[in-house]
């Protein structure tokens, strides 16, 4: 059995995923990186995709993610998202969710810049 490393997944609203987990890939601009247990440490962007974590229990949870950072550091791994939200469905659900998110803020996004500030 693989060994165990903490994950957690956070938005400014919510811890979206908590729990230890044996495999984790996640997309950068580089590419996608896959992270075990004495992962050296790491500090990178996450693109707008899908992020995958495997729980110790052998389930894997999908994650529509738009946006925000990723570290690594002494077996404890923290995605701070912009915006994420599990995905019912495989990998293409979540990009598909991800991308979703990512228009959801780029139009919030548009509503702030177009409503004028009242004082």
């Amino acid at each position: 059995m693989a060994k165990p490393f903490r994950v957690d997944v956070v938005s400014p609203e919510t811890t979206v995923w908590s729990g230890e987990a044996t495999f984790v890939v996640a997309r950068t601009p580089d590419g996608e990186i896959g992270i075990m247990a004495d992962h050296e440490p790491l500090l990178a962007a996450l693109v707008t995709s899908a992020v995958t974590v495997e729980a110790v229990d052998g389930s894997r949870t999908t994650i529509g993610v738009h946006g925000g950072f990723l570290q690594v550091l002494r077996n404890q791994v923290t995605l701070l998202t912009d915006r994420a939200q599990i995905s019912t469905g495989g990998k293409e659900q979540a990009v598909q969710l991800a991308e979703n998110l990512a228009a959801q803020e780029a139009t919030q996004s548009a509503e702030a810049v177009a409503e004028p500030e009242t004082t």
